[in-house]
């Protein structure tokens, strides 16, 4: 059992942490198990190790609320604007959850696989219908 002093100092280090995100300061990389997936060749290899650097910023240098919001307000745009420019509106918002798909893709059960598929299809199909294929 650690002593008292270590545990008092980790218990402030982590209050520390929470107070530093609450500012909007730099978060701490989470704990896990793996980052990449094990074996991976390849594309996918590739991917995952691209994705490490923009993945670590977003994660970890900008506020937790800048990426929903962002894609929240890019996706009302793309349903409240019916020219091409809600399609262009969309098309961050389909690369963003398409990238986030791929990279979970082997973690997910069947369940998981045809939400995001539905959803893809779903965004895909409002970016189409903005810029005027049906």
């Amino acid at each position: 059992m650690a002593p008292d002093s270590e545990r008092g100092s980790k218990r402030d280090s982590k209050r520390g942490d929470q107070r530093a995100d609450q500012r909007g300061g730099k978060r701490p990389i989470p704990q896990g198990e793996q980052f990449f997936t094990p074996g991976a060749t390849g594309p996918r290899k590739v991917v995952e190790q691209r994705s490490a650097v923009p993945m670590t910023f977003l994660f970890t240098q900008v506020p937790r609320w800048v990426a929903p919001v962002v894609l929240v307000v890019l996706l009302l745009a793309g349903f409240a604007v019916t020219n091409p420019l809600g399609g262009v509106a969309v098309l961050p918002v389909i690369a963003f959850i398409g990238w986030l798909a791929y990279l979970s893709w082997p973690s997910l059960r069947a369940g998981g696989k045809l939400l995001r598929v539905a959803m893809l299809t779903f965004l895909v199909l409002l970016a189409a219908t903005r810029f005027g294929a049906f």
